[in-house]
This record gives C-alpha cells, structure tokens and sequence, in this order.
C-alpha cells in the first residue's frame, strides 16, 4: 500500500501540471497529425468549382464533384476568384463549367469543360485525373440516354433517369491491397509512420523530461521525510518505477488508440503491437527514472534531456528511415534504442510480422530496459542511503 501511495501522489503531481499534460497528449497528436499530413496521410485533393450554368445536367456534374471521396471541393463564384485561390494555393485545380452546358449536351453537341492548374503540380495531376472520372461518368449517362432517345423515342430526362440508375446499380470495382513486398524496410506512408514514430520519439522524451519531478522530490527533501518515516527504501525506489513505467504506458496507449481511431492506423499483430509497447515503457521508465538522478536541476533536465532524447530519435529513425542511410550510420543507429523499436514497428505495419519475428527486437529492448533501471535504482538507493 505504501509503494502505491508513493506512485499516486507522484502521478497526481504530473497530472496537475498543464505543461506535463500538453507535453504528454496534446503535442504528440498534433506532431502525428502534421507528419502524417506531409507524408502522404491527407487523401483529398482541394478543387475549385466554377459552375457558370445552373440546369440539372450541369448541376448534376458539380454534384457529383462534391460528393467525390478524392475530392474537397469548394465552389467560386468566377473565374477570377477562383484563379486567385489557385495562385494562393487555396486549391489544387479549378474546374470550369461553362455556359450552356445543359442545352449543349441535352443537343448531342460536345462541351469543353476547362481545368486550370499547374502541371508540374502533382496533386493538379491527381486532382484532374479524379475529376475526369467523374465528368466522363457523367458524359456516359447522357450518351446513354441520348441513345435510347434517337432509337426509341421517348423524353430525354426519363432515359437519363434509366441510365443513371442502371449505373448505380452496377456493381462496382473494387480494390484491394496486400503487402507484395515482404522484406520491406521501411514504414507505410502517412498517419502509419508517423503514430508509430512519434510514439517512440515522445515517450522517451516525456520520460526524460518527466525526471524533473524526481529532481524536485529531491530538493524538497520529500525522499528524507519518506525515509524517515516507516517508508523501506525498495518501497520508493518500487513507486518511482511504477509511476514511471504508468505514464510511458498510458500515453503509448494514448497515441494507439488516436491513431487507430481517429486516423485509421493498422498497428498490426495485438499480441505483438502490446509487447513491443510495454517492452519500449519500459525503456522509457529507464531513461526517465536516470534522468532523475542524474541531473542536479530541474533545469539543466528541462533544457538537456529534450536534446537527447531529439538526437537519439534522429539517429535511431524517429525522423528518417534508416534504410536511406549508409551502413555505417545504420550500425551507429542501433546504438540507440529507437532504432530497435522502429524496426519493430516497421515488421508489424510494413511486413505482417508476428511476435516471433520481433522477437529480437524485443529482446534487444528489454537488455536496454534492463541496463537503465538497474543504473538509475542503484543511483536512487544510493540517494535513499544517504
């Protein structure tokens, strides 16, 4: 119960501190949100919809422009408005419905539908491509019922109704992706590098960081109170890691559940995505707790151990993979324990892998885990002694 005590009036201590609180869930999710964003995470291209001609044919068109999945539309009441969120880059690509589209297309006659963007521009090139679909989707229905006009006579509209509801009904194509690639090294792009990544980067430097309230206890003299007091030595030094290891887990927990919920992220095998988590809390309730009694200051923790843990995220993949690097780095690289944790992730997300295949990694983890605690409860004893 003592050693309990101790963990609670250390996690509430945290949790009453807003910095630690932004520190620990705001910053990581808005960390994954942009890196996932630049990495291929955002799915809709932004167009630009002028539509001059209001008919139901034309009206139609737009529709369907809006209610693309590729696709986030806004409309423009001109051209020149919406040239302008072009130059601003407020938009991929402006789509142009002329005049007259309706009357043109009800008289069998062609219409040019004018598409503006860049063409060195590769989201204009996708944007274009996803919109021609939808046009020529269009364009097929009323080929279709202009047909069914001219042989069998009858209102136009009626056959435009037929087709597009023959077209609805039709069943689709569908696509399905699989890992072709087993071997690979490197991490998906989008929102699935980023969590996994981001979640190595910041728990440990939460961690490190978080050894300024270990500093604090210190310096209050709460530890010589506590000893003092009927409180053994192993009972704090036990509550030390049991906050630590605590919070390492629940924001590890954290960035999972946002990046399966809220951003679509396959974290791959349960059984191997939970081992290679609390295998890397660990590491980070280490980190964490060395920390604590190595700096003398809160500080020289605050200023010094986001550096470290930066420097280490960069050398162990955190913000590159490896793969890209010579062999010489990529060794150095493993030196960090970041780099076994992301090659972990990187069997999970990018290779189907089990725990069996992780289990090197792991293991590899665990040794650090072990080597860290075992230094920062010896310094702590040390500490508790005195």
């Amino acid at each position: 119960m003592t050693t309990l005590a101790i963990a609670r009036v250390r996690a509430l201590r945290i949790v009453r501190d807003r910095v630690a609180v932004f520190f620990l869930i705001v910053l990581p999710v808005l960390v994954i949100v942009i890196i996932g964003a630049f990495t291929g995470g955002v799915g809709k291209f932004r167009v630009g919809v002028v539509q001059l001609d209001r008919a139901p044919l034309a009206a139609a068109i737009a529709s369907d422009l809006h209610h693309a999945k590729a696709l986030d539309a806004r409309d423009y009441t001109s051209v020149e408005t919406g040239k302008t969120a072009l130059r601003r880059s407020e938009i991929s690509t402006l789509i142009e419905i002329p005049p007259g589209t309706d009357a043109r297309l009800r008289a069998g006659q062609s219409v040019d539908i004018s598409v503006f963007g860049e063409r060195t521009n590769s989201d204009q090139q996708a944007a274009v491509a996803a919109a021609s679909a939808i046009i020529a989707a269009n364009g097929g229905h009323v080929q279709a019922a202009r047909f069914a006009t001219d042989q069998l006579g009858g209102s136009f509209d009626a056959h435009l109704t037929v087709a597009q509801h023959v077209a609805r009904s039709l069943a689709s194509v569908g696509v399905a992706t699989s890992v072709v690639n087993t071997n690979s090294h490197f991490l998906p792009a989008g929102f699935s590098y980023s969590a996994p990544t981001m979640l190595v980067l910041f728990v440990f430097i939460n961690a490190l960081a978080g050894g300024v309230a270990m500093i604090l206890t210190r310096q209050l003299g709460m530890y010589d109170r506590m000893v003092a007091a009927p409180v053994l030595p192993r009972q704090i030094v036990i509550g030390e890691c049991v906050v630590y290891f605590a919070i390492a887990l629940t924001q590890s927990v954290l960035i999972v559940g946002v990046g399966a919920i809220v951003f679509g992220v396959h974290w791959g095998d349960p059984l191997a995505a939970t081992a290679l988590v609390c295998s890397w809390a660990l590491v980070g309730t280490g980190a964490g707790m060395l920390a604590g009694t190595l700096f003398k200051t809160p500080e020289q923790a605050m200023s010094i151990a986001p550096m470290i843990g930066i420097a280490l995220g960069m050398l162990g993949g955190c913000m590159w993979p490896l793969e890209i690097v010579g062999p010489t780095m990529r060794s150095i690289g493993h030196l960090a324990p970041h780099a076994w944790a992301v090659d972990g992730w990187t069997s999970l997300l990018s290779r189907s892998g089990t725990i069996s295949d992780i289990r090197t990694d792991l293991l590899v983890l665990l040794g650090f885990a072990v080597v860290l605690l075992s230094i920062a409860i010896r310094r702590l004893r040390r500490t508790l002694v005195r």
